[in-house]
């Protein structure tokens, strides 16, 4: 059996110097490495600060969906007043009739319906003014005149402006919402 040494030659001439590893040059792969060492913190802050205003457009499109949904609702709310309370409720509102029997409802703008969209409107967190909201006993001519009969159509829009609830450069929308019904009583 033969054995083979292995003789390595050195370029320092002295063993110690290269077991202690004293002289060592940085190899092109260290250099290279020494080049990139911010390159992780730097990609980490580019998508973070992507991540965090997707996550911000999300609430912000989530909030804008809520205000619009609360505007919907107080809208039918209204109507759903509204259409209980023709001529035949003794606290009707709406323009009355002048024919046989002649009504005369106390509430002839449609105040207790503007009324009752606000209060919704409060308790959802959206502050509706009554002046962003508009009865209409005769919507499009469709009764011929202003009625508040059983079979007349009212209609009840609600609007608003939306603020951006981050802000963020973002502008503000005017949101509507309509609803209508037909009186019942």
């Amino acid at each position: 059996m033969h054995l083979r040494h292995l003789h390595f030659r050195s370029s320092r001439g002295n063993a110690v110097d290269e077991l202690g590893m004293t002289h060592l040059q940085a190899s092109p792969l260290a250099a290279h490495m020494k080049r990139e060492n911010g390159q992780a913190l730097v990609e980490f802050a580019l998508t973070i600060l992507f991540v965090f205003l997707l996550f911000v457009g999300m609430l912000e499109m989530i909030f804008l969906m809520y205000a619009y949904n609360t505007l919907a609702d107080a809208a039918k709310e209204g109507v759903r007043y509204a259409i209980v309370h023709g001529i035949g409720n003794t606290n009707c509102s709406g323009p009355g009739t002048t024919g046989p029997p002649a009504v005369a409802c106390p509430d002839t703008t449609g105040a207790n319906v503007k009324t009752v969209v606000t209060n919704f409107g409060g308790l959802s967190m959206q502050g509706i003014s009554a002046s962003n909201v508009t009865v209409d006993y005769n919507p499009n001519s469709a009764n011929g005149a202003a009625c508040n009969v059983p079979g007349c159509i009212v209609e009840v829009t609600v609007n608003k402006t939306y603020q951006p609830f981050f802000g963020l450069g973002w502008p503000s929308v005017t949101l509507y919402a309509k609803a209508d019904g037909r009186i019942m009583n």
